[in-house]
C-alpha cells in the first residue's frame, strides 16, 4: 500500500483502494455485490448479458471508490492503473523493492 493509503501495487501497477470512510457494513455489502457481478461476467452467455454484467462491476467499483471520482480531497490526481515507476510514487517503490 502506498504511504498515503490511496493505492496498492500489483506487479508494479497502482490500483486505487476502496474509500476508507465507507462504513464496514456498507463496504462488505458492496464487496459481496462486486463478487456477484464478477460471477455474472464470468457466466455471461451473450453480448447483452456481458454488457449488463460489466456495467454492474463498474457501478459497484464506483460505489466502493475504486473508480469514478477520487475519495480524497487534496486535489491530487488519480493515478489508478498507472505503472508506479511513472508516478510520484516511483522513489518510494524503488526503495521498497531494494528492501528499504
Amino acid at each position: 500500500m502506498t504511504p498515503d493509503g490511496r493505492y496498492f501495487v500489483v506487479r508494479g501497477r497502482l490500483w486505487r483502494r476502496s474509500d476508507p470512510a465507507l462504513p464496514e457494513e456498507r463496504r462488505a455489502a458492496l464487496v459481496a455485490e462486486l463478487m456477484r457481478a464478477r460471477r455474472a461476467v464470468r457466466d455471461a452467455s451473450d453480448p447483452e448479458a456481458m454488457k449488463v454484467a460489466r456495467a454492474a462491476v463498474h457501478a459497484t467499483k464506483v460505489a466502493l471508490g475504486e473508480r469514478g471520482p477520487v475519495w480524497w480531497n487534496d486535489g491530487a490526481p488519480d493515478l489508478n492503473r498507472r505503472m508506479v515507476r511513472n508516478t510520484p510514487y516511483a522513489a518510494w517503490y524503488a526503495a521498497l523493492e531494494q528492501g528499504g
